[in-house]
């Protein structure tokens, strides 16, 4: 039986230094570039150590120099300015006093959402670069083989910088397809694996389209899974992580669209590594969807099910783990199965639900689950 590797979604807990200072970019507060960019090497080396610790085995750079897995592109790319409407869950609406709970306790992000008010280029890939520098520095240094890193789907761009500028939706996704598709090679020639995070592909159901039945909502999917394929074109499937999920906080999530109604639109993309939520209390039933259509399940698919949930602080038990994963080996066989987290753990620089020891631990418990299946 081949061994249980693991992984997660991406972002990690960053320090405090690393906050001040994409924040001071972010409020365009003076700071020296050189400084910045030293704090970001130290801090991925650093992050890729704890990972390496916990014993996972394909790592990330914890997106560390990221404001967020989305929005960051607003820093490297044209077309952005101004902000977006914010749009809170159907769910979170419909619990009013909690709504309001999470934005009194400062349980909302504050960040900048620029609209798309211009055509969407490239400004280069300079800060990309030297993110893969770092990574790749830090996997040398701590003799870790495998490694990937997250980029933004043209759907969840378009999810949270909104557009003003082109004629549809379908225009803008087209647009951003285009202006993506050199960030993705540029990762994959770099030897990494490439990781597509596409919330688009189940939270904005009930975030941007809730006025919408689920089979509409289908086809917008289907229109942001033809967007990343056309991005993707040319890359190797195998060398390619899609991540979906329903939200990466802790709420009642009743207004999710389920993994039965999603799984096609998953399938679909052209993408070998699927990671999606199977921890949480709302998606926890789900791995029988893939149970019951494993027929359905290409050959090349690589299952990565979310076995920690990433919105509380309980450190689940490795037996448990353990029992999450043998659940998709049984579906698929071992070597098409990867260990990984529902979501990441600092989804927003500086705002997280996990402390960030208790994170670690998590993913300790993650890769010690792993080692106990036979």
């Amino acid at each position: 039986m081949s061994k249980i590797l693991t992984s997660h979604v991406g972002s990690l807990p960053r320090t405090q230094e690393v906050v001040d200072f994409i924040f001071a970019r972010e409020n365009k507060t003076p700071f020296e570039q050189a400084d910045f960019d030293a704090c970001m090497t130290r801090a991925v080396g650093e992050t890729v150590a704890k990972q390496v610790a916990a014993g996972v085995d394909i790592v990330s750079d914890g997106e560390t120099s990221k404001i967020s897995y989305a929005t960051y592109v607003k820093d490297r790319y044209t077309g952005f300015d101004g902000d977006s409407p914010r749009n809170a869950p159907a769910d979170l609406k419909q619990f009013p006093t909690y709504l309001k709970r999470l934005a009194d306790d400062g349980g909302t992000p504050q960040y900048a959402r620029p609209m798309c008010v211009g055509a969407v280029k490239s400004k280069g890939q300079g800060e990309l670069e030297k993110d893969i520098a770092n990574l790749k520095a830090a996997m040398g240094e701590h003799g870790v083989e495998r490694g990937f890193m997250n980029a933004a789907s043209p759907g969840v761009i378009s999810l949270f910088l909104q557009n003003d500028f082109y004629a549809t939706r379908d225009e803008y996704l087209a647009a951003l397809a285009d202006a993506m598709r050199t960030e993705y090679r540029t990762i994959v020639d770099s030897g990494l694996m490439l990781q597509l995070d596409c919330p688009d592909l189940a939270l904005s159901r009930h975030m941007l389209f809730n006025d919408l039945s689920d089979d509409q909502f289908l086809k917008v999917a289907g229109s942001h899974v033809e967007a990343l394929n056309h991005a993707l074109d040319g890359i190797d499937p195998a060398r390619v992580r899609v991540h979906i999920c329903w939200g990466n906080y802790e709420g009642p999530h009743t207004c999710d669209i389920p993994m039965s109604k999603m799984f096609d639109t998953l399938m679909a993309t052209q993408a070998d590594h699927l990671l999606f939520e199977t921890s949480n209390p709302r998606h926890g039933h789900e791995w029988a969807v893939f149970r019951d259509r494993a027929a359905d399940i290409p050959d090349t698919k690589i299952l990565v099910p979310g076995c920690v949930d990433t919105t509380t602080n309980f450190v689940e038990h490795p037996d448990l783990v353990q029992q999450r994963i043998e659940r998709f080996v049984d579906i698929v066989g071992s070597d098409r199965v990867i260990a990984g987290s529902d979501c990441g753990f600092g989804t927003f620089a500086g705002f997280g639900a996990v402390d960030p020891e208790i994170a670690y631990a998590k993913l300790s418990a993650l890769s010690q689950g792993a080692s106990q299946v036979k």
